[in-house]
């Protein structure tokens, strides 16, 4: 029993010298715990340690983590934000998805030889963005509170809502339990706002927080049913998210609570787990095709994402920066990977080649943003003002840089 006691302590003391890096440096937290993880993994696998090997607490923790950053940063996009950001949150989106989708997916058949389904899971996990990475940088930022944070959060909303149709209609299993699981998530998402409302108006604002154990018990109990569906728990976050934004966005507070319990003690071991997902040694066996894979996503993010985003006529600083978050990717490719190897839809070197493709999107993209790239107040009051409604009369209009 001592040694669960002492892994947690090792792991919580990771994510802390991660936080006190993370002021250092300037840079986002979640990619120091990747990086930490990465280190420490490979120590641990170096030495025939299990200190950082997951198991089912672990694995619980990080998923639960991940589940409720993906609920955040679903209602962190306000209804009236997203409506008003409409066309460019789902432009951007959509062609931030299907640009990696089928250029990755075709490279990994034609050029790598891969099966028709491995491919297929190449290029629906490279063509993610990193709601958990993205979120974090936002809120470390304080992006999320401007309209520049809200669009880029809508936009990775519709890139990995694509991914996420693309997974489930590619290899969904069409059984009973998919039907339940489709049938409940739609009747919650229909009812859940005004049950939502009435527990947080009869309820709310005691010590116990009942609102907010409510919303945990939404959140675990469709996860269970998307893994009996054999999908994922994180699936149904985004849409449970969306659809009690506009409550969160009056009750500020419980967000903070929220947030405060998910930073503190939740996502640092979904992030330090994903960097533990990392082997040294496959990654030297296949290097060439790792930053083929890499790059393969680096390219067709960056020539479908780049000129949408001035097409909308967003500023030079923006548009980059922008390009560098719709770039990365963690979850939901990370869990991608996963389900082909669970189901044999790819090998152990196919997987452990897209998992590290993926991490370094994460990283990479992030770190290039936040040093070069970092939007000015100029460039946020900027584009604020143009609100990037993509009307005829914004077209004509062309802002300065």
């Amino acid at each position: 029993m001592e040694q669960v006691w002492y892994t947690a302590a090792a792991w919580v003391g990771v994510a802390f010298l991660a936080s006190l890096i993370s002021i250092r440096l300037g840079i986002s937290v979640a990619l120091i715990e990747i990086f930490l993880g990465a280190v420490a993994g490979n120590f641990d696998a170096y030495f025939a340690s299990a200190i950082f090997q997951s198991n089912s607490w672990i694995n619980f923790l990080a998923g639960f983590g991940s589940i409720i950053l993906t609920f955040l940063a679903g209602a962190e996009i306000e209804p009236e934000t997203f409506r008003k950001q409409l066309i460019p949150s789902l432009t951007i989106g959509t062609v931030a998805f299907l640009s990696p989708f089928l250029g990755c997916m075709a490279y990994a058949h034609y050029v790598s030889g891969w099966s028709i389904q491995a491919a297929q899971i190449a290029g629906i996990a490279l063509s993610t963005t990193s709601m958990a990475v993205v979120y974090a940088v936002m809120v470390e930022t304080r992006l999320n509170e401007t309209e520049t944070g809200k669009l880029i959060l809508a936009a990775c909303f519709v890139n990995d809502l694509g991914t996420v149709l693309a997974l489930g209609l590619i290899f969904a299993n069409y059984d009973i339990w998919l039907a339940i699981f489709a049938v409940i998530t739609i009747i919650t998402l229909i009812l859940l706002p005004d049950i939502s409302h009435m527990v947080f108006a009869q309820w709310g604002g005691r010590v116990s927080e009942p609102e907010i154990k409510f919303i945990f018990f939404v959140l675990l109990a469709l996860g269970g049913l998307a893994v009996s569906a054999r999908s994922e728990a994180v699936l149904p976050a985004y849409l449970i998210g969306i659809v009690v934004a506009g409550l969160f966005a009056q009750n500020k507070v419980i967000m903070l609570r929220m947030r405060s319990t998910v930073f503190a003690l939740l996502t640092p071991f979904f992030f330090i787990k994903a960097g533990t997902l990392v082997s040294v040694s496959a990654l030297i066996v296949g290097v060439g095709a790792l930053f083929a894979q890499f790059g393969m996503k680096m390219v067709t993010k960056v020539f479908a994402v780049w000129p949408t985003c001035r097409i909308f006529r967003m500023s030079s600083r923006i548009t980059n920066y922008t390009t560098c978050m719709m770039s990365t990717g963690l979850t939901f490719g990370s869990i991608s990977a996963l389900y082909g190897l669970n189901y044999g839809y790819i090998t152990q070197a196919q997987y452990s080649i897209l998992v590290a493709a993926v991490i370094g999107s994460a990283v990479i993209p992030t770190i290039i943003g936040q040093l070069f790239f970092q939007p000015r107040e100029t460039d946020l009051k900027r584009d604020s003002e143009f609100s990037y409604s993509g009307t005829a009369e914004n077209f004509l209009h062309t802002p300065e840089e």
